[in-house]
């Protein structure tokens, strides 16, 4: 993990919270359609982590990919950014999944047609979902796991007091928010995905 990777900011984490409870559905619909499985789903989670540095949901997620049925090695090969045992299947969407973290939730448009093109538009929407709730875990947990270090372990460097309880409260004061701001997006039918310039 890259410890010296630039935390979120309050709007950066605001539009990650929205994003992913946006498209959350999108990951039911592709697992009730068989499209991804739980060791599809844990190798998305793993690859963005590891991009985001986040220590809580790397454990978290490690535990879960492990019950899953991934090899350790496996495991430990995506929390250091390698894909060497991703099924070929899945390596497009794991690629993309890394492309999405390294930028911020803005992806290139040629990336995100090439993951259309190979899975479909239902799958690779179900992708984007698994990215973005991984997203919502990493911008809060790393804070969470911050502030929970500082009675014990070493805190992330990266961080500070303040920063945690900021981000830790917005979560809260922004759930009511992104559910109005979700709603009003799907009224009015807003694009579902931006991308990078």
């Amino acid at each position: 993990m890259d410890k010296s990777r630039r935390l979120y900011t309050l709007f950066e984490g605001y539009m990650i919270m929205y994003q992913g409870i946006r498209t959350i559905r999108y990951v039911s619909l592709a697992k009730k359609n068989n499209e991804l499985d739980q060791d599809f789903f844990e190798r998305i989670m793993l690859a963005v982590t590891e991009v985001n540095g986040c220590p809580l949901c790397s454990y978290a997620h490690t535990r879960m990919a492990l019950e899953a049925g991934l090899e350790d090695s496996e495991v430990k090969e995506l929390l250091n950014g390698e894909f060497n045992n991703v099924p070929s299947e899945e390596l497009k969407a794991i690629l993309f999944a890394q492309h999405y973290a390294e930028n911020r939730g803005k992806p290139s448009k040629k990336a995100w047609d090439k993951l259309v093109l190979k899975y479909g538009l239902t799958k690779a929407l179900g992708i984007l979902g698994s990215i973005r709730i991984i997203m919502i875990g990493n911008v809060y947990g790393i804070p969470l796991g911050s502030f929970m270090n500082r009675f014990g372990k070493t805190s992330d460097k990266r961080s500070n007091i303040i920063y945690e309880l900021v981000m830790l409260v917005s979560f809260v004061i922004f759930m009511p928010i992104v559910i109005m701001h979700m709603l009003i997006a799907k009224l009015f039918k807003f694009n579902i995905i931006s991308f990078s310039k």
